[in-house]
């Protein structure tokens, strides 16, 4: 049942592109992010326990220093709209940095050019990556100086229109299958990721839809 559940979910996953209009008119501190297009994408990464393998060498290459356990870590991309997943990665090692899995994943050569690609402090640096340099994430905090009043104003706006990929993931987590412990020996690991989001994303349509009735 895998293979199938896999497809479904891929099935629902569709990248924003020409022709869509963008929701931004109807946000709150536009002004602060005049620079952001109105079609986005919103990348974000989330790990998922699993057994520990046996071998100490691959082992340490699962061992995640920050969840303090073994691993692995699987990226997301939703519509910056609706939070519907339009892509999911290829699962990895625990360990793996997130600009370096964006990069592996192919989504840079996925998104049209139009589209902007928006992302945690994780992601600093991957403005360059994007086709056409709309690749966006928090102002870091200059060194050993305070932060600027602008900067702060800035990123709770960020904060604001990236909330919505901390949404998405909280959906797929409620289910058992990402949120227990892996069982599976990390294996289709990804195809278990792209099963669970395609019922989050028909959870969405039906709840837009119910919306729209209203």
């Amino acid at each position: 049942m895998l293979p199938i559940l896999e497809q479904a979910g891929r099935d629902t996953m569709r990248l924003p592109g020409h022709g869509q209009r963008g929701r931004r008119s109807h946000r709150s501190l536009d002004e602060l992010l005049v620079a952001i297009p109105d079609l986005t994408v919103i990348v974000d990464s989330f790990e998922q326990r699993v057994q520990r393998p046996r071998d100490q060498e691959e082992a340490d290459r699962y061992y995640s220093g920050k969840k303090k356990q073994h691993t692995l870590k699987s990226q997301i991309a939703i519509d910056g709209d609706t939070g519907k997943i339009v892509d999911v990665s290829e699962s990895v090692c625990g360990p793996t940095a997130d600009l370096t899995l964006l990069k592996t994943s192919g989504l840079l050569d996925r998104v049209p050019p139009d589209v902007g690609l928006l992302g945690d402090l994780a992601y600093v640096g991957m403005a360059p990556l994007h086709p056409a340099g709309l690749g966006f994430t928090p102002r870091r905090k200059p060194r050993e100086q305070p932060r600027p009043p602008e900067d702060i104003v800035y990123n709770t706006a960020f904060a604001a229109e990236r909330i919505t990929v901390e949404h998405t993931i909280g959906r797929l987590r409620r289910y058992q299958a990402l949120a227990q412990q892996d069982r599976h020996h990390r294996q289709a690991h990804a195809a278990r990721v792209r099963a669970v989001a395609g019922l989050v994303n028909r959870q969405l349509d039906h709840r837009f839809g119910a919306l729209i009735c209203a």
